[in-house]
Formats: structure tokens, sequence, C-alpha cells
């Protein structure tokens, strides 16, 4: 399973990271951001391991993102009936008349 980031991160400044750097750390590692700040200005973030990885792979196809989905959602655990699901979803009309 992966482990979302918070978008929310907590904030500290550099003198606080570092009297705390230990528990700024777990955050990390639990999927939490954790901004650092000089002077009140945005200067860093800390993210865990797992997260930089994750950027530092660069970009996926779609077939790679889609077949990381299926692992991490199987869709038969979905209870999901897609005739139910998509029965509305395509107009069955002829459409607009069109004159070449």
């Amino acid at each position: 399973m992966t482990t979302k980031i918070n978008l929310k991160a907590s904030e500290f400044s550099i003198a606080e990271a570092r009297r705390n750097f230990s528990s700024l750390v777990r955050e990390a590692e639990n999927g939490r951001a954790v901004r650092i700040t000089r002077r009140g200005q945005p200067v860093a973030v800390l993210i865990g391991n797992r997260e930089f990885e994750r950027h530092a792979s660069g970009p996926r196809d779609f077939a790679e993102a889609y077949e990381h989905f299926l692992e991490s959602y199987p869709v038969e655990d979905l209870d999901i009936d897609p005739d139910e699901v998509f029965r509305d979803s395509r107009d069955e009309s002829a459409g607009r008349d069109v004159s070449l």
C-alpha cells in the first residue's frame, strides 16, 4: 500500500527543526510533509524516502500507472457492477444532422 503525503505540511523554523529533528523525521516517514522556514519564508520541505523515491523516479506512462492502480485496488474487491455503473454513460441517440 502506498503512503499518501499530507498536502497540509506542518511548518517549523530552522531553529525549531534543529531542536525537533528526530520527531520531524518520524512525521516525514509517516507521510506528512514538514516545511522548513527561514524568517517566515519556506525554504525546504522534509519528506519521507518513499515519497522522495516516487518523485525521483519520474513520471510513469499511463499503462504503468494503471497497472499500479489495479495492484493497489483490485477491481474484484470493489463490489462494482459495471452494467449498473456504465448503463447511462453512452448517449444512444443518432446524434445531430450533418451535411457534407
